[in-house]
């Protein structure tokens, strides 16, 4: 339970601070984690990324002002961190469908976005089928991109799995493949806040042709989760799963290592029986 109070730690000091400066770092350390990871971890759980929950959240305080006071809109453009007047009327107006001038008036219909709360989910209708297994260190040969995350991950991600497919490369890397799980997976290599690698490669002892390198995962403690469906949709409600019932309850914590998304290389990934995994990196809290 300490992972959720942790995590509303950190959301009080967003709440707190939405009419001044936030700072991801700082938030984050109430979270006890890095300021990428804190943000992963509230896109996860909240289905929305962090920064557009804090505009949306400042944009319904802004409303709620401009329906109960005289506020000037330059005054609120200042106080909710916008550079212009202009640019708090573009953002205003592309959430609430009226300029902040029509706001003032009475009967114009707004939208209120709340305060999130993280509680822990019992749900119990749908099991995760998982197993927790220590591994030494092993290679990983493959194809390498950096970007700057999380808000790029998606079309980072996406765009190198496309290119290696149509350039045949994924069979190149499936071909190389001598360890388990067989397949291409991906790995999620956060360096520091907003610095992320991410690398499409399979487990093998064999040296990397051109163009590949090779990448070693330390020995870790994993919480490997079985997984069966198509991978997009699949994996996007695995990953807030795992963040909102399994971690929280688990006697784990997050060990902010590398993740792993393994996925066999044979197979259709659109398919209802398409079975794949995801491996987390995690520290037991609890003896």
């Amino acid at each position: 339970m300490e992972y959720l109070h942790r995590m509303n730690d950190a959301l009080d000091y967003i709440e707190n601070n939405l009419a001044g400066e936030i700072d991801y770092e700082l938030a984050a350390s109430k979270a006890y984690c890095s300021a990428f990871y804190f943000q992963r971890m509230f896109s996860f759980i909240a289905d929305v990324t962090l920064s557009e929950y804090i505009r949306r959240r400042r944009l319904t305080l802004a409303a709620f002002e401009l329906q109960n006071s005289k506020v000037k809109i330059i005054d609120l453009a200042i106080k909710y961190g916008y550079d212009s007047p202009d640019s708090f009327t573009r953002a205003f107006q592309k959430l609430h469908g009226v300029t902040p001038s029509k706001a003032h008036n009475t009967g114009i219909a707004l939208k209120a976005f709340p305060r999130i709360t993280f509680h822990i989910s019992i749900k119990g209708d749908v099991e995760m089928d998982y197993k927790i297994e220590e591994k030494e260190a092993f290679k990983v040969v493959g194809i390498k991109r950096h970007y700057k995350g999380p808000e790029d991950n998606a079309s980072v991600v996406g765009s190198l799995w496309d290119e290696l497919n149509e350039k045949g490369l994924l069979k190149v890397i499936s071909d190389l493949s001598t360890g388990a799980p067989k397949g291409v997976h991906g790995f999620i290599h956060v360096l520091g806040d907003e610095e992320v690698d991410y690398m499409i490669g399979s487990i093998s002892d064999k040296e990397p042709p051109e163009g590949m390198l090779i990448q070693v995962i330390p020995k870790s403690t994993w919480a490997i989760f079985e997984l069966t469906g198509p991978v997009n949709s699949t994996l996007e409600i695995a990953w807030k799963r795992i963040f909102t019932e399994w971690l929280p309850t688990s006697g784990y914590k997050y060990a902010e290592a590398i993740d792993i998304e393994c996925f066999p290389y044979e197979g259709f990934k659109g398919a209802e029986d398409y079975k794949f995994e995801i491996w987390l990196p995690v520290i037991r809290t609890q003896v």
